[in-house]
């Protein structure tokens, strides 16, 4: 019986190749190619002649040169060979000085020449003069650098030791780019994830559903609607739980305290509100925001709540007396999304304004503000893991570096008005957008392993493809979003898929770390 072949696309055999080819030559990259002897030689005794031929007659170190059965470096180049003073510690050897004449206007002739050689007490009180840090500088700065030279002068270039590019370094300042050893920059190759495929669509809003999260023992999660409603689902089956009514407008965010049993939600309507989940009842607002609120965060450590308005600015809140701790103003357009953290520093807000700002919690002021994106910031991520975070933008996604938002690099190619960010420990990021598109990304290499744009819900216009929020579930094994089809749909990682089945295809060339 004869085995039938599996047959793959054209598209993937050509990138198994590209993948092989690769693997099979990255290990030869930026090796020097092998050097001739003679002309090796050659050309560094020109070099040691054209750029080191001035300072030669400076005075020069005594060195205890190791290899005692070595070849002379020298007499490589017909130079002089250097003193070696076996067993001491580096000195100074004091030569003569230059002939000059006895007096202005005399002319230099042999009658009239004058040329000192000092005493040796001169010369010991000459060295001590120098305190020992300056003395040692001195010494580096002239001897170690020559005798460095002379001593490594049959070595590659490629393959000069470290002391020598010190030497060099403090031999002057100034670098020799021919003589230091450059390393050749090397492309970050991306980490393999499997795929993400759909498992679940869940139906029941009767509006755009706006905003998701998953509560901290993970057996459900909650969800806010434009159809005024808050539904809680069972996260295994994805039965619904409960519905919670009491917003007059879209609700634009949720979120659910590992604190205590509370659920806090915001909306167009002005409101922020805490529930109790023991009686399902409202049992807090939260009144200030002058317009509608955005989004909301609870601070991981201490009971405080942060929201974000389209009134240009954010508000912080003490939980249980509902006042107004602080009221974060800076941003010139609406803050569309704001994120907490127990580090410094401990807020981080987006806005329309283009701009990203990191809060001081305790004085309430702004220490930082990012201006790198070109249009509206609607989504700002924090990594589980590392001191770093993401900001979504239609110009691109960023990374930063805490704590002072130092620019990390650009992850572009989802070009949409992205709503939404989501990362798990494991490196994926996870990018919504308005026209319904997702991208997964690997975070350290910045790589688009996955796009994916499931299709709407039958008896849904095509137009009304949108992902306004995604989350990852605790186990971060599942992956939930939020659509303008009014449905919820829930992802898992293929467990069928290996790096054979969907190899990378991964372009050395096209991984750039750009600049802003």
């Amino acid at each position: 019986m004869v085995e039938e072949v599996q047959k793959h696309s054209v598209h993937t055999l050509v990138f198994r190749s590209l993948k092989r080819t690769h693997d099979m030559f990255v290990a030869d990259n930026a090796k020097p190619i092998p050097l001739d002897d003679v002309s090796h030689k050659l050309k560094m005794s020109i070099k040691l002649r054209t750029d080191y031929g001035s300072v030669l007659h400076m005075p020069i170190l005594k060195e205890n040169f190791r290899e005692k059965d070595s070849p002379n470096p020298g007499d490589l180049y017909g130079h002089k060979q250097y003193p070696a003073n076996q067993g001491q510690e580096l000195e100074y050897l004091i030569t003569g000085t230059h002939p000059y004449p006895p007096g202005p206007g005399v002319a230099l002739t042999a009658d009239t020449k004058i040329q000192r050689m000092p005493s040796e007490s001169a010369a010991q009180s000459l060295a001590v003069a120098l305190p020992p840090s300056q003395s040692r500088l001195e010494a580096n700065r002239t001897a170690a650098g020559v005798g460095d030279i002379y001593r490594h002068a049959g070595i590659p270039e490629r393959a000069q030791p470290p002391g020598l590019s010190m030497a060099l370094m403090e031999a002057g300042g100034n670098k020799n780019s021919a003589l230091i050893a450059k390393k050749a920059p090397t492309m970050p190759k991306p980490q393999w994830h499997p795929p993400w495929k759909l498992y679940r669509v869940i139906s029941g809003h009767l509006g755009w559903v706006r905003c998701i999260a998953v509560e901290p023992g993970n057996q459900w999660f909650v969800t806010g609607s434009a159809d005024r409603t808050i539904k809680i689902w069972d996260l295994a089956s994805g039965k619904l739980k409960l519905s919670l009514t009491g917003h007059i407008s879209t609700v634009r965010g949720v979120i659910v305290s590992g604190r205590s049993p509370y659920l806090f939600s915001c909306g167009e309507d002005k409101q922020v509100k805490c529930w109790d989940l023991e009686y399902n009842k409202v049992i807090r607002h939260y009144h200030g925001h002058l317009s509608a609120v955005y989004g909301l965060d609870l601070h991981p450590t201490i009971d405080v709540l942060v929201t974000c308005s389209r009134d240009s600015t954010a508000r912080i809140w003490d939980v249980r007396t509902k006042a107004s701790v602080h009221t974060l103003a800076g941003h010139t357009n609406a803050v569309a999304t704001v994120k907490c953290q127990a580090a410094e520093p401990q807020i981080i807000t987006g806005s329309h304004d283009t701009t990203i700002r990191l809060w001081d919690l305790v004085a309430g002021k702004t220490r930082v503000t990012l201006t790198n994106h070109k249009k509206s910031v609607r989504a700002v991520v924090l990594h589980p893991r590392h001191y770093t975070f993401a900001s979504g933008s239609p110009d691109n996604i960023k990374q930063w570096k805490f704590p002072d938002g130092n620019f990390i690099q650009n992850l572009s190619g989802h070009n949409a008005i992205i709503n939404t960010l989501a990362v798990n420990s494991d490196g994926v990021l996870v990018s919504g957008a308005d026209n319904g598109t997702m991208h997964l990304w690997d975070w350290r290499t910045g790589y688009n392993f996955q796009r994916v744009h499931a299709a709407v819900q039958p008896g849904s216009l095509d137009s009304e493809s949108g992902i306004f929020a995604c989350a990852f579930d605790q186990s971060e094994s599942r992956l939930l979003t939020a659509e303008a089809d009014k449905t919820i749909k829930v992802y898992r990682e293929d467990d069928t898929a290996t790096e054979e089945t969907h190899p990378v295809s991964w372009k050395p060339e096209i991984i750039k770390r750009k600049r802003f």
